[in-house]
């Protein structure tokens, strides 16, 4: 069990090593996004921006333009919100190699409440031109992610959580911009997840076995672009999507494969996740149930779409 952003910082600290040319900008929560154990080893390169997120972004796209790696790290709400204006016009609209880091996604943010729980970062981001959107299932997935993020030129947002969450990849695992992952094979349906409700699919689909039901599931790490071959071949196969995200069912994952399948191979679907409501406050295990975001909720929606496919 390790919390995602742990393994971000663990591993841009790594990267800092490894290349002289990556920076780390934070806003002024550095021990929750873990950027300060960057900041320790490198604090030449380490730029505390304060509570002022355009700023940071400004500063990150200027720092590319003549050869850094900026990572820019605060929590999704103030970088999709708050930043998204500087986001779009210094960092998308000219292609800057910057990436944006931003934890504390989804309503496991916990008693914060609603207005500090972004379920709508994944969607704003991915409605900007030339932006990359991953979103891990694991601190494995994670630090290969972090990686490919460096190595990659271009705008780049990474989704990370404040819990720490199961292993869902073996140590090692490689990750691929554009590469989703089959986890399970199976013939009736197919779970297609991404963040912290991947491990929930799979038990989710070990329950299932055991009444009959053949669940598949993929995992999708980068939600822009989406693996289309992937997911083709699950809607080809097994007839039945359910789609499971820590976001709103509006413009996330679910609205992602739904557009492509609509256009491609009009498929029986069910998404699951928030539906156009904000969060609320609560205990982060408290408000997975609340919002029927676990593995109870996948086995009866799994059962009903295969219902509705007899």
């Amino acid at each position: 069990m390790i919390a995602t952003r742990d393994a971000y910082g663990e591993t841009l600290a790594e990267l800092g090593a490894e290349n002289d040319k990556i920076v780390a900008l934070d806003a002024d929560l550095s021990g929750s996004t873990k950027t300060g154990l960057f900041a320790k080893k490198f604090p030449e390169r380490f730029f505390n921006m304060g509570i002022a997120e355009a700023n940071m972004v400004g500063t990150a796209a200027g720092l590319a333009s003549v050869g850094k790696v900026p990572f820019l790290s605060t929590f999704a709400i103030f970088a999709a919100g708050r930043a998204w204006e500087q986001i779009r016009q210094a960092v998308a609209y000219p292609k800057a190699n910057v990436k944006i880091v931003a934890t504390h996604g989804g309503v496991t943010v916990g008693e914060d409440g609603g207005s500090h729980q972004s379920v709508e970062d994944i969607a704003i981001m991915r409605a900007i031109p030339n932006m990359t959107v991953i979103v891990p299932a694991d601190g494995e997935e994670t630090k290969g992610a972090i990686r490919a993020a460096a190595a990659y030129k271009g705008p780049v947002y990474v989704r990370l959580g404040r819990n720490k969450v199961p292993n869902v990849f073996p140590a090692g695992h490689r990750f691929e911009i554009g590469k989703g992952s089959q986890l399970a094979d199976g013939t009736d349906l197919t779970f297609v997840t991404t963040g912290l409700m991947t491990a929930q699919a799979l038990i989710a689909a070990e329950r299932l076995k055991a009444e009959g039901i053949s669940a598949r599931v993929l995992h999708i790490g980068t939600i822009k672009p989406l693996d289309k071959e992937l997911v083709l071949q699950a809607a080809q196969e097994t007839g039945a999507i359910i789609t499971a995200e820590e976001h709103s069912v509006v413009g996330g994952l679910g609205g992602a494969v739904a557009e492509f399948l609509s256009e491609e191979c009009p498929t029986l679907m069910k998404r699951v996740g928030i539906y156009d409501r904000f969060g609320t406050s609560g205990k982060s295990e408290e408000l997975l149930k609340y919002f029927g975001l676990n593995a109870e909720t996948l086995v009866i929606e799994a059962r009903e779409i295969v219902s509705r496919k007899k």
